[in-house]
Parts: C-alpha cells; structure tokens; sequence
C-alpha cells in the first residue's frame, strides 16, 4: 500500500513537472519565430509542447495545459488574442487526443511504441485542426474575435492545413524523437503506468 501511495505520488509530481516546462516551452518556442507570422504559421511550434505533453502526461494534463499554453503566451505578447483563443482549443484537442490514443494503441494492438506513437499523433493533429477551425468560426460567429477576412470553409483549409504543411512533418519527426528519449530515460510519466508496463 505504501509503495502504491509511492508510485502515485511520484507519477502525479512527473506529471505536473513535465506539463510545467510544456507550458514554458509553449511560451517561448513562439518567441522564437522573431513575430514573423507566416514562418509561425507555418512551423505551428506552440503545437510541439501541446503534443509532447498529452504523449507524456495522458489527456487529462494534455488537455488542461493545452489549453492554457496559448492563453498565458498571448499574455506574454504572442500570438495576438485572435489568434491564441482558437488555438487554445486546437492545442487543448492535441493534448486530449494524443493522451487518450497512444496508450490505448499500446493496449489494444501489438504495434511497436513508435508506431502507436505516430499513428495517435497523426490522428491527434487531424482532429485538432478540425476543432481549432470550429472553435474559429464559433467565436468569429460570436463577434467574440475579429479577423480581417472572411473565415471561408476553403481560407479553412489553407489556414489550417495547406499552411501548416512544413509543420505538421517537423513536429512527426521531431516529437516521436524527445518522446522516446524521455522514456528510454525512465522520465515520461507514461512510463509509470502499470497498465503499460513493457510495452513502453
């Protein structure tokens, strides 16, 4: 009983570290686009954090993290409020989608961890977009944010996957690969889960 207290304990206190510095890497990564909207656009990096921390820290910090990630950087200057409040909900979907599909994929399938890995991502960065653009138009509909053109079902499209293309294949390539550093070093709270236990 007391090593299970342990465990809970330690597994709540990697959860909350990890979501932590996804958080502050959703604030700076932006920063480091130089305010050049078409190159954040299209890189999408705050998308990196919202991902590593729903792969890391399940659904339920992916969820809550991902949400305030574009919130708290919106009050750090960057991305413009317009921009952050649908993207709160895209990133908050990241983080819900990729928490509750990778370790599900590990469970119901024998697929190598990588594989699961990318397959909830993929799915993951599908299903953000579709609710970042709804969470747009909602808003938009609301006269809650403002935009400068109309919100077509085709500008949809281009904002929301033509023009976030280059991205999408960095962050498959690049999260997969600080995801299983973090567990071959035993950091990823995912890690600690009983019901995971050697498949990760």
């Amino acid at each position: 009983m007391q090593n299970t207290n342990r465990s809970k304990t330690k597994a709540g206190t990697l959860k909350l570290t990890c979501a932590a510095v996804c958080v502050a890497l959703a604030i700076v990564l932006p920063k480091l686009t130089g305010g050049v909207q078409l190159l954040g656009q299209s890189i999408s990096p705050m998308h990196i954090p919202a991902l590593l921390c729903g792969l890391t820290c399940g659904w339920q910090w992916g969820l809550g993290a991902g949400f305030l990630m574009p919130v708290l950087a919106a009050a750090t200057g960057m991305p413009p409020w317009p921009v952050a409040w649908p993207m709160a909900f895209e990133c908050a979907a990241y983080g819900l989608f990729t928490g509750l599909l990778y370790p599900m994929l590990l469970k119901k399938t024998r697929m190598p961890s990588l594989v699961c890995m990318l397959t909830a991502m993929v799915i993951s960065m599908i299903l953000g977009r579709l609710v970042g653009g709804a969470a747009k138009a909602l808003l938009l509909t609301l006269g809650l944010i403002s935009s400068q053109s109309p919100f077509t079902f085709a500008a949809f499209l281009t904002s929301y996957f033509a023009a976030t293309a280059v991205g999408a294949v960095v962050h498959l390539l690049l999260v997969p690969s600080v995801v299983t550093v973090l567990e071959q070093a035993r950091l990823s709270p995912m890690c600690l889960r009983p019901d995971l236990k050697g498949r990760i």
